[in-house]
């Protein structure tokens, strides 16, 4: 067996502790809405393709502020209807 598949067969499955994923969640959300403040800033300086650049990430940081939004609520919903 090889070094590598010797750590893989050692390593065990993280445990599903959703106890914090709300926080880091939201901690992502204020991350990427804080750069895509900071990208506005940028554009002033940029060049017209920087600013297709920026334009585009932007696209996508609004999308994954989307999914990072519903995927909070469910969290959410899930903590509140956990049973112990």
């Amino acid at each position: 067996m090889s070094h590598k598949q010797q750590h893989m067969s050692n390593q065990k499955p993280n445990p599903d502790n959703r106890a914090d994923n709300v926080d880091r969640l939201q901690e992502k959300v204020t991350n990427t809405i804080e750069n895509i403040e900071a990208s506005h800033d940028a554009m002033r300086f940029s060049t017209e393709e920087e600013k297709r650049n920026i334009e585009k990430k932007n696209k996508r940081r609004n999308q994954s502020l989307e999914a990072m939004r519903q995927e909070i609520k469910e969290e959410a919903h899930h903590s509140r209807h956990q049973q112990y």
